[in-house]
């Protein structure tokens, strides 16, 4: 039989996911730090979708970096339209724990935005990120159009090389293009970290760094 953790650690048949809800749940469209909107048409902007792990600290990564416009976290790469935090954390939607992040890209490169990711958190450890663990927290990122998928995969291949250097294991990072649908999350979960600055924030990386943009 197995133990719970085995359970949440494989994703369902699209059959067995849960079957949510037809309207998106309620949104203070307004970001807690710079009172940007988080849902938009985001005119002249592109978008990816990172998930690292839990999302709150991944959220305040991104919203960090200069360039990036706009930041919200949700549910996306799975199969339960608009769930909740509670049903994403069954098991039973297929999503993982997502941050989107709306970036100018005059202003900040897709590559510059991928070495954070890769840089931020272990993307060898397939259903789990450190003591979080369940599918929700896989790592994955999710490309808006075919240069960025091109820029996603040539990121991860030069930062597999550079993980194996140092003894570390394949990168299991789902990588997808088009991006699925992203079903933001709860108002309580928007800029976590910004709302409760001594909240927990599991994001940590490998130590070893991405050559992606570097030239290296």
């Amino acid at each position: 039989m197995l133990g719970i953790g085995a359970f949440k650690q494989r994703l369902p048949a699209p059959g067995d996911a849960l079957p949510g809800r037809p309207t998106a749940l309620p949104l203070r469209n307004a970001h807690h730090v710079h009172g940007r909107p988080l849902r938009d048409a985001f005119a002249g902007m592109a978008r990816l979708q990172f998930g690292m792990g839990c999302f709150w600290g991944a959220e305040r990564m991104f919203w960090s970096i200069p360039g990036v416009f706009s930041t919200a976290v949700g549910y996306s790469g799975g199969y339960t339209p608009n769930p909740t935090y509670r049903e994403v954390c069954s098991g039973m939607t297929g999503h993982a724990e997502t941050v989107l992040v709306v970036y100018a890209p005059s202003e900040v490169s897709a590559e510059a935005l991928l070495k954070a990711f890769w840089e931020g958190h272990d993307p060898t450890q397939g259903m789990r990120q450190g003591n979080d663990v369940g599918s929700q927290y896989r790592s994955v990122i999710f490309c808006e159009d075919e240069v960025q998928y091109a820029a996603a995969t040539a990121s991860r291949d030069a930062f597999q090389q550079r993980l194996g250097a140092a003894g570390l294991g394949a990168i299991t990072t789902e990588i997808g293009c088009p991006a699925p649908p992203f079903y933001y999350a709860e108002d309580e979960h928007q800029q976590y970290l910004s709302k409760h600055p001594d909240g927990y924030c599991g994001l940590g990386g490998t130590g070893v760094s991405c050559p992606i943009g570097t030239g290296a």
